[in-house]
């Protein structure tokens, strides 16, 4: 049998690659972070490897066979909605829903627009506003309209596409945190805490005819469903809580980012 080829059940076989680090997320600065933000010991990401070249039109049998993987089953975590604690599924996943999320995005300049818009001061600090509520957050600041409010003037500074943009859901996640998020004041913490949690999850490679740097890695944000309903990555739906896979073609990687809304570590 080739390599790469289907196995003699057809279906993809992953491993575990308790070895992948992601840096971003252990570094002392984004730490203290992700604690300011509530997010601290409530987001993971890990990595594992598959067998078979990934066919895009192949995804929904990728993931079905991801979630039934016995390398997978007891290394994927998440958190219990009831104990707080960190455990595994426990559960028979009968359908997944997978959203395709657009990642084209090579540079930061994307967010320039917040400063040309009056959104962030030059200085870098972020414009305030009168106190309104979009439960359940808090809007204090004109950043959270932009990310939240539809009907505000300044909404339309990102268009629906930009939106769904996978550096642009990973910035909104990190700017509206956890359930206690103290909310910075200036805007390079996201910026940059975004940009390396990206360049660690994400995949790029020179495109040897036009030389220019393109992204190899597919994202999808998945939910997953067992005989009683919503299992994966909570029980419970909330904008805050998801779980993106992103899947390296070329080196057969497939990396998980998770997170649950919720009250981050402390101390």
């Amino acid at each position: 049998m080739a390599a790469g080829e289907p196995g003699p059940s057809g279906g993809y076989d992953f491993r575990f690659l308790p070895q992948k680090s992601f840096p971003s997320l252990s570094s002392p600065e984004i730490v203290s972070r992700l604690r300011q933000w509530s997010m601290l010991g409530r987001i993971a990401a890990r990595a594992f490897g598959f067998d078979q070249t990934f066919q895009a039109h192949r995804r929904d049998e990728f993931l079905m066979d991801f979630f039934k993987d016995p390398n997978v089953i007891p290394n994927l975590k998440l958190l219990s909605d009831s104990s707080g604690q960190w455990i595994t599924l426990g559960t028979e996943v009968k359908t997944i829903e997978a959203i395709n999320v657009p990642c084209t995005q090579l540079s930061m300049s994307f967010f320039n627009r917040l400063y040309d818009e009056d959104i962030v001061r030059h200085s870098g600090h972020i414009v305030k506003c009168l106190d309104s509520f979009y439960d359940p957050f808090l809007i204090a600041d004109e950043l959270r309209k932009v990310l939240l409010m539809e009907d505000s003037e300044k909404y339309e500074v990102f268009s629906q596409p930009e939106r769904e943009e996978f550096l642009f859901c990973l910035f909104k996640h990190f700017c509206l945190g956890g359930t206690l998020c103290q909310y910075e004041d200036v805007l390079n913490p996201y910026l940059e805490t975004t940009k390396l949690i990206y360049k660690d999850l994400v995949s790029v490679r020179k495109n040897p005819q036009t030389k220019k740097i393109q992204i190899t890695s597919s994202v999808f944000k998945v939910t997953a469903y067992d005989s009683a309903g919503m299992c994966y990555p909570s029980t419970k739906n909330h904008e805050q809580t998801f779980s993106y896979f992103i899947v390296d073609p070329i080196k057969r990687h497939v990396h998980v980012l998770y997170h649950s809304y919720g009250v981050g570590e402390m101390s």
